[in-house]
């Protein structure tokens, strides 16, 4: 069935012969996308019925079959066709040898054993091959050389010859033959690196004009930019040309195309549809009600609404001036002339008085959709293959103004001098990297680079191109951890720490000169800003900026203080008495906290006491009963009579005294340890902080 106007192709791959009388799809549009591809668009005109053809490159046929449509305004398109690649292991599938059999010609032969060959040469043989086999053969100057020997069956027997002195070697069956000469076309085909040539038959009456478009790879296109500050450093505009640096690798050259490029950043991706594949396809039971089992939705993540990533001190009436005097420059742009596309012009005029930017002629028209901004080219371009060419894609007046921007992971002790760039028109501009030129009382100076993000409507940029070491500036950082916050609830005890930097930016400004300062702190994860306030301070999605101004020669100092905080848990009954006394010491955890911390470091304490007492006592009735092994260990050797023997029966007649005496007062300590551990645990079991 045609498809009318346009229409996916229905591709059939078969090998063709180019048809006679066909036509030439030739280039007339390219569109470049920054997402590394290109959609050309190619015409011819044809009258009835029609074949015409393209040639693309190899590595582009996947892409073609992909993205290939017809534009017919009266008519329709009924196929196309190309010669087809199968894979390698494909190939040998029907063939009774395998890819290895083509590394040789003793390869070939041993692959395919019992075939008829005809050997041809002075002893010509046929019969059935047998084997080839490798044998090294010494010559007269005792120089060795590899031959191959291949034997035969034939009528008359065993036979032999060798390969490298024979004339011609052939199968007899001419569809083994054929089999073998298949396959070296094949591997051939499918290793060619040259082009393809696609023919399509194209259906209709009368002459029309035919177009075909398709997307591939092609080289990303970069955005080049040209930012102009005026010698009145209060002047709130500066000038802005932007180009775009772009090749033809296509193979083919563009004459008199229309150039289209398009910033954004679209969905692209390679299929290989220019093979043959076969799918394994597993055996599975037979489902009764099967169910069907969505992945659970895990939402939207929210964006809180910000003061964007900069802001201009309002200049309403500059910014009116800037508008209309852009407005007169495009009412007075020339008409569009055909010609290759324009190039910036590389040399400054001579006379410094006469210093004047060279406007652009053929600046690109911009329309911008939801996804990308398009930049046509207003006149006709040629480029060659394999050159590079510039075009002109913005030229105009845009608000800016000057200012220093600390970045302390930049450069430590000096802001970097910047300007601010907001976008006003109603397109938004790629990104890319921009030169910085600063017009001066003797000519137009080169001042540094700067790296342009992608700049949407209505939004700011900050662009750094140089170091400002007019302008000192010493970081400070101060850290201190303390306790702020404490709970508890059924024996645990929960402490929350929180870690504070304190930050010192001592700013001294250049003499004779005021400064707009911008100073950005890095966010660090798990840390807010506390002072100032995070909700009244700008922020970017890796800083937060705060802007002072400075008077000549003014010294400033800025203090930002972050904190973060961390909660830990702790069995209330394994935290000793010094443990607590720290916790009671800190002055920042309120005053009910500290009072249940202090009672109960405390009652810890008792315990504490009562088990070094009970411990004390323990170790005195050990010492003693060690003592009285030793003497009565001495009493056995020694006779009733003897003085020594009466002194140590009076010594544990003493020792016996004490240990009744430490019996006791072990009991009352054992006690004392009870009560103090049951005043601990009822106070631990009320406590609620």
């Amino acid at each position: 069935m045609a498809i009318a106007r346009s229409g996916i192709l229905i591709v059939v791959l078969s090998l063709l012969a180019l048809p006679a009388g066909a036509a030439e799809l030739v280039v007339k549009r390219v569109m470049l996308s920054a997402g590394g591809v290109a959609y050309v668009e190619r015409e011819a005109e044809v009258e009835g019925d029609a074949e015409l053809f393209l040639e693309v490159p190899l590595d582009q046929v996947d892409d073609v079959l992909k993205s290939i449509v017809v534009y017919d305004s009266a008519g329709g398109v009924g196929s196309a066709h190309l010669p087809g690649r199968e894979p390698v292991a494909q190939i040998f599938t029907d063939l009774p040898f395998g890819a290895e059999a083509l590394a040789s010609p003793e390869a070939l032969l041993n692959a395919l054993q019992g075939s008829e060959v005809r050997i041809g040469g002075s002893h010509a043989i046929t019969g059935k091959l047998l084997k080839v086999v490798t044998e090294t053969v010494q010559l007269n100057d005792q120089s060795k050389v590899e031959r191959h020997r291949v034997s035969v069956m034939t009528p008359a027997g065993l036979q032999q010859a060798v390969l490298e002195e024979a004339d011609s070697i052939a199968f007899t069956d001419a569809a083994l033959q054929a089999k073998v000469e298949r396959a070296l076309a094949a591997i051939a085909e499918h290793h060619a690196k040259d082009r393809r040539r696609i023919v399509l038959s194209a259906r209709g009456q009368g002459k029309r004009l035919l177009r075909v478009g398709y997307v591939v790879a092609a080289p990303l296109w970069k955005s080049t930019y040209r930012l102009i500050l005026p010698q009145d450093a209060a002047k709130a505009t500066a000038h802005l040309q932007g180009w775009a640096v772009l090749e033809n690798m296509s193979g083919e050259d563009w004459e008199k195309v229309e150039l289209t490029v398009f910033s954004g950043r679209p969905v692209s991706f390679r299929q290989a549809l220019y093979q043959a594949y076969y799918v394994n396809r597993p055996e599975v039971p037979v489902e009764v009600a099967g169910r069907i089992l969505p992945r659970a939705d895990n939402g939207a993540i929210s964006v809180p609404s910000s003061r964007g990533e900069g802001s201009l001190k309002d200049d309403k009436q500059k910014l009116d001036e800037a508008k209309k005097a852009f407005d007169l420059r495009n009412n007075l742009q020339r008409e569009p002339q055909g010609g290759a596309a324009p190039v910036e012009t590389p040399a400054p005029p001579a006379r410094p008085e006469q210093v004047t930017l060279a406007t652009a002629v053929d600046a690109a028209q911009a329309e911008e959709s939801l996804t990308q901004v398009a930049f046509r080219i207003p006149v006709a371009v040629s480029i060659k293959s394999g050159e590079s060419s510039i075009v002109s894609i913005v030229d105009r007046d845009l608000p800016a103004q000057r200012l220093a921007l600390y970045q302390p992971g930049t450069v430590a002790d000096h802001p970097l001098a910047a300007v601010e760039l907001k976008n006003d028109d109603s397109n938004g501009l790629p990104a890319g990297v921009l030169t910085v030129y600063e017009q001066t009382a003797s000519g137009t100076a080169y001042v540094g680079d700067a790296r342009l993000a992608a700049l949407p409507v209505g939004e700011s940029r900050l662009l750094s191109y140089a170091v400002d070491e007019k302008t000192k500036i010493a970081r400070e950082v101060e850290e201190k951890t303390a306790l702020t916050k404490v709970a508890a609830a059924r024996g645990v005890l929960r402490l929350n720490h929180t870690e504070r930097q304190t930050i010192r930016h001592r700013i001294v400004g250049p003499e004779g000169e005021s400064r707009h300062l911008v100073i950005e702190q890095p966010k660090l994860e798990g840390w807010k800003l506390v002072d100032p306030a995070e909700s009244k301070t700008e922020q970017t999605a890796q800083a937060y900026r705060f802007a002072l101004d400075l008077k000549p020669g003014e010294s400033r100092t800025l203090t930002l203080v972050l904190q973060r905080s961390d909660w830990e848990e702790t069995e209330i009954a394994d935290i000793d008495a010094d443990a607590l006394a720290d916790m009671a010491a800190d002055g920042e955890i309120d005053g009910k906290a500290k009072r249940a911390l202090q009672q109960l470091m405390r009652l810890r304490q008792n315990v504490a006491d009562a088990e070094a007492e009970l411990q004390r006592l323990q170790e005195r009735k050990t010492a003693i009963n060690d003592d009285q092994s030793r003497i009565r260990g001495n009493l056995q050797v020694l006779s009733r009579d003897n003085a020594l023997a009466k002194r140590y029966v009076a010594k544990l007649d003493e020792q016996e005294t004490a240990l009744e005496k430490l019996q006791a007062q072990s009991g009352n300590a054992d006690a004392g340890l009870r009560t103090a551990k049951a005043a601990l645990g009822e106070f631990i079991a009320k406590l609620e902080l």
